[in-house]
């Protein structure tokens, strides 16, 4: 199946106007090929590839770290010309400066011992519950059990309705 798919890509590229342009290799092995802006034989434009060719992989096995950040950078277009072995160099060794550093730091700041942490923690505070914020009377006094009314004018079905309307009519 494999060298029946290569026929047919020579085949394909042999009658295609698809020049590719070898623009780099990573350190996995990796290629990288950029194929300018083309007139197919239909006369349709077809716009700038930018490919990767990987190396003794299929497709489909492809992880995160397989392709370097600054190849991956220029496959989707973030940068306009592709890296150089000077730039993947010195960023490789600013990810591995800054895991030392990072490392040192830990160990630097990991926890002081039990004793020294109990005097830099602050006593606990005690919390007096009185109640949930949601009931009617959060913040005021408790509610009694004997009532408290000021109305000692009240009747009992003395109450009319505003607008004149009784519901006895």
């Amino acid at each position: 199946m494999g060298s029946l798919r290569r026929v047919f890509r020579v085949l394909w590229s042999s009658l295609s106007k698809e020049v590719r342009e070898h623009v780099g290799t990573d350190q996995h092995g990796n290629k990288y090929y950029y194929v300018p802006e083309y007139k197919n034989w239909r006369g349709q434009t077809i716009r700038e590839k930018r490919i990767v060719e990987a190396a003794d992989k299929k497709e489909v096995d492809y992880e995160v770290g397989d392709i370097p950040t600054e190849w991956e950078a220029w496959i989707r277009r973030t940068r306009k010309t592709p890296p150089t072995v000077e730039e993947i160099l010195k960023n490789e060794r600013y990810k591995e400066e800054m895991k030392i550093k990072s490392k040192d730091f830990y160990e630097k700041e990991r926890l002081p011992s039990k004793e020294t942490s109990e005097e830099l923690l602050a006593p606990p505070v005690q919390t007096q519950i009185k109640g949930h914020a949601s009931a009617p009377y959060f913040g005021k006094q408790e509610p009694s059990v004997a009532p408290s009314s000021t109305g000692k004018t009240f009747q009992p079905g003395a109450w009319m309705p505003h607008d004149g309307k009784s519901h006895d009519q």
